[in-house]
């Protein structure tokens, strides 16, 4: 704690301390009121503005320090200042005080407070953020909850002082008209209790469900103004339009099939989008066989005397690739939605109004379906950045590196994402000569830095040029050679390549589908509220083309809110739950995580503690010759719920799957110590890093005392 905090705690501390011990709250109950009533009416006559300062100033010190006392010196305002300037004092002392108190609160806990408990007080933080003001002015107007509870509390937030203080003054007008009033008839008051009957309590209760009902009415009114140039049609053909057929597309008209809605799914592609037929799918097939490669290349390792390599054709790899798209195809083909209920049809969808979608069919076929909600669902696509030349060279993309049947001799992968070290590192291994060329100082930069050095390590060792700090300028042809000219700590760096891979990010899908035309909101994504709804409450986005993740498992976890919001609002929806995210790059070593990571933590200011627990100790990994890489969690300080885990190594994307469980259900370090783990496996490196946890944590004082216990029964 600071030396100015310290200070400001000591002198409060005294201050109340000095209440206690001269018995000061004598002064401040009903009866000493009563009793000094005609000679503090007195004074009041002779000296009316010093009296009314005074007043003020004393009211202001009792309300700031949270001292008991202000319910009576707002009936001492009535009966001695009249119900006017009574009720103006009190209004502009206790907001005044209020946020005294605030600002102290703010000032002595907040950064305590929000550094322990950070993560869990996020969505918190977030609803103050954005409706605070509506939740401040419904405590305010309800005079169950205690004031000085709510000035203590709301200091602990992000809000602005100047919002809590004009909301404070306009939310406990109503408390305290009626307490001066009733103080204006001080003589017929018997205890503070009879100035509240249970029907005026109630009365205040229900007026705090005022903020609440006035939101719902500005809302309704927002969404005529937003409906106000469009023809509502009579009636329906269908419950809900989904436009995309991937991950977010499919999982929402399944859901909506599932209970009992008329869903209709429109994909002018192939369904199953870029995670079936050009990304997770494909990829994952094309790493598994270049990671067959790298075994074979390690041969000895195993104790195999290696005399050739693997003899293989790069179009039968590409074709194994197909093949696997092929068979994962029927899991999201159109035969299967159709037998599942869903009206599937193959075209291009156009919103042209709120509750109509124009199709045209892959035939061409033109016609107009009416549904009382839509969800959009369009994905995205490879960004190719604007760098001179790249169109004159020509470029590969995660969504046309499929084509390929003859494997690049020199290959150009521009990015340091996952997309770029997954197919940097497997093409590699089939033979080419990579590099990899990244603007930022590491790879993968959502991660930690420890392990980006160690996906860098392993990729140095397998060959692949990592170039850091090298931002791509301009493609050239020379003498029929191809060249990337980059920019390397204010030098001109040239590579030559042959065929160039852009995996430098992906961009939504917001051009095509009507969202420009009837004015649906969009930077980067189409904007969406917490519920996944556009600027038009019946249209609703998910997956890749909201954001603000773009996993294939976080686009079906949106489709679920997507479909049940979309079908049964008004009487019933949910707010998106993105507390729990987890994901995985397959790159060797792999790399998973869920929550938070250290450099996370630290930006944000969120206290933590890390357990580590390094896999080369590992009995599974030592037998598998995969002895790299760790399990690292972090943790509330001084207890075992976990915030966040990365682990790093052979299957790391499975093993995640315990932390993610563990943290989406509250389950600790201390549950999953002991848990029993199947020995041997790789999944004992989650039981072995609790109990690092456990051993920095072990009740020294406890162990102490056992010792001695253990002695004496040794009669020693």
């Amino acid at each position: 704690m600071s030396l100015r905090k310290l200070l400001v705690l000591v002198a409060l501390a005294a201050v109340i301390g000095l209440y206690i011990a001269l018995d000061l709250g004598r002064y401040f109950s009903l009866d000493a009121l009563k009793a000094h009533q005609a000679s503090i009416e007195a004074y009041r006559q002779a000296n009316p503005w010093l009296a009314s300062a005074i007043y003020f100033v004393i009211y202001v010190a009792v309300t700031a320090l949270s001292l008991p006392g202000a319910a009576v010196m707002t009936l001492a305002a009535g009966a001695i200042f009249g119900l006017l300037w009574g009720t103006v004092l009190v209004s502009f002392a206790s907001s005044i005080g209020a946020t005294l108190a605030f600002l102290a609160s703010r000032f002595l806990l907040r950064d305590w407070v929000q550094g322990r408990f950070g993560e869990r007080l996020r969505a918190i933080n977030l609803g103050v953020g954005r409706e605070g003001g509506f939740y401040l002015f419904t405590l305010r107007l309800v005079p169950v909850f205690p004031f000085f509870m709510i000035n203590l509390l709301m200091g602990l937030t992000p809000m602005r002082a100047a919002t809590f203080y004009w909301i404070s003054q306009l939310g406990m007008l109503a408390g305290t008209l009626v307490y001066v009033n009733a103080g204006t008839q001080l003589a017929g008051i018997t205890s503070l209790s009879g100035i509240f009957s249970p029907g005026l309590i109630a009365s205040f209760a229900l007026l705090g469900f005022f903020p609440l009902i006035a939101k719902k009415i500005v809302d309704a009114i927002k969404a005529r103004k937003v409906y106000a140039r469009w023809k509502r049609p009579a009636k329906f053909d269908r419950n809900i339009v989904v436009i995309g057929g991937g991950s977010a597309g499919l999982v929402t008209a399944y859901i909506a099939a599932a209970v009992k809605a008329k869903v209709t799914l429109i994909e002018k592609h192939k369904l199953g989008g870029d995670c079936l037929n050009t990304g997770c799918v494909p990829s994952k097939a094309l790493i598994r066989s270049a990671k067959f490669l790298s075994h074979v290349s390690r041969a000895e390792e195993f104790g195999i005397r290696r005399v050739t390599g693997a003899d293989f054709d790069f179009a039968d790899v590409m074709e194994r690739v197909q093949r696997i798209v092929r068979q994962v195809e029927p899991h999201d083909s159109v035969e299967r939605y159709i037998g599942l209920g869903v009206e599937v049809i193959e075209g291009g969808a156009k919103i042209v109004s709120p509750w109509e979608v124009e199709v045209t069919r892959n035939n061409g076929v033109v016609e107009r379906l009416s549904t009382r909600s839509i969800v959009i669902a369009a994905g995205a696509r490879p960004f190719v950045p604007p760098i001179p030349g790249i169109e004159e060279v020509g470029y590969l993309t995660s969504d046309t590196v499929w084509d390929l049947r003859e494997l690049p001799r020199r290959l150009v992968v521009l990015g340091g994402g996952p997309i770029g070290c997954e197919l940097a590192q497997a093409f590699a291994r089939f033979g080419s000569k990579v590099s990899q060329v990244e603007m930022l100082p590491r790879l993968m930069i959502r991660e930690d830095p420890e392990v980006s050095e160690l996906v860098a390590a392993r990729f140095g060792k397998e060959g692949i040029g990592v170039l850091l700090n090298h931002k791509a300028k301009q493609f050239v042809i020379e003498k029929g050679e191809k060249i990337l000219i980059a920019e390397h700590e204010g030098r001109e760096v040239r590579i030559p390549f042959d065929d160039v891979l852009v995996a430098v990010g992906r961009v939504a899908n917001l051009k095509g589908y009507g969202l420009e035309d009837i004015g649906v909101a969009a930077t980067r994504t189409v904007d969406t509220n917490e519920f996944l709804q556009t600027s038009y409450p019946n249209i609703y986005a998910a997956g890749d083309v909201a954001g603000p993740y773009q996993f294939t498992h976080t686009a079906a976890h949106q489709a679920w809110y997507a479909a049940v919001n979309a079908l049964f609002d008004p009487f019933r929806k949910f707010k998106v739950d993105y507390s729990v995210i987890p994901w995985a790059t397959f790159v060797e070593p792999e790399v998973a995580r869920v929550g938070l990571n250290e450099t996370e933590a630290k930006e944000q200011g969120i206290a933590h503690e890390v357990s580590r627990y390094y896999i080369d100790d590992l009995d599974r990994a030592i037998a598998d010759s995969e002895a790299h890489g760790f399990v690292k969690v972090l943790t509330v300080p001084g207890k075992d719920r976990i915030l966040g885990v990365t682990i790093v190594g052979d299957h790391a994307g499975d093993l995640i799957a315990e932390y993610v469980l563990a943290m989406k259900h509250g389950i600790g370090l201390n549950r999953i110590l002991g848990t029993i783990h199947i020995y041997p496996t790789l999944a004992e490196a989650n039981k072995y890093v609790a109990g690092v946890w456990k051993k920095a944590h072990a009740p020294e004082r406890l162990l102490a005392w056992v010792r001695r216990f253990h002695a004496w029964r040794r009669g020693a």
